[in-house]
């Protein structure tokens, strides 16, 4: 059984199951963030939806680089967890489920490709407490500090 942090699901709504992957990216006591601007403004481990077909390390790869623009290597599954919430950017309540990655940032290649997102090094400590949603909060607590 897979971890839930956030609010339970809502009796008789329905929710779309949505597969991710996120990456913990630790540097010289910071960790690589994105920020995300749109819908709401929020500090995320970068990451996202799994595409059809993908496997869940490219597609860790594809959001990191799109997400911040730098190339990561030897990711490692720490583990997953589920979370109920609205996507306001696809009009879906969806139940996320999160696989989170600890891997080497390995060098910038350029600014993030997706829209509305900013790269940024943030202190572990910080970071932590700045994050937007309690798993991933949860995740960092676990494996950094």
């Amino acid at each position: 059984m897979t971890r839930r942090y956030g609010s339970p699901p809502e009796t008789g709504r329905r929710y779309h199951r949505r597969p991710g992957v996120y990456a913990i990216l630790p540097r010289a006591g910071s960790l690589l963030l994105t920020h995300q601007a749109e819908p709401e403004p929020e500090f995320q481990l970068p990451g996202g939806g799994i595409d059809p077909g993908e496997s869940p390390v490219t597609a860790l790869y594809r959001e990191v680089f799109e997400e911040t623009g730098w190339h990561i290597a030897a990711p490692r599954r720490l583990g997953a967890f589920r979370r109920f919430t609205y996507m306001p950017e696809y009009d879906l309540w969806a139940e996320k489920i999160c696989t989170i990655y600890l891997a080497t940032p390995v060098r910038p290649h350029g600014p993030p490709t997706e829209a509305g997102h900013t790269a940024l090094w943030m202190p572990v400590p910080a970071a932590a407490e700045a994050l937007g949603n309690p798993g991933d909060r949860g995740f960092v607590h676990r494996f950094l500090l």
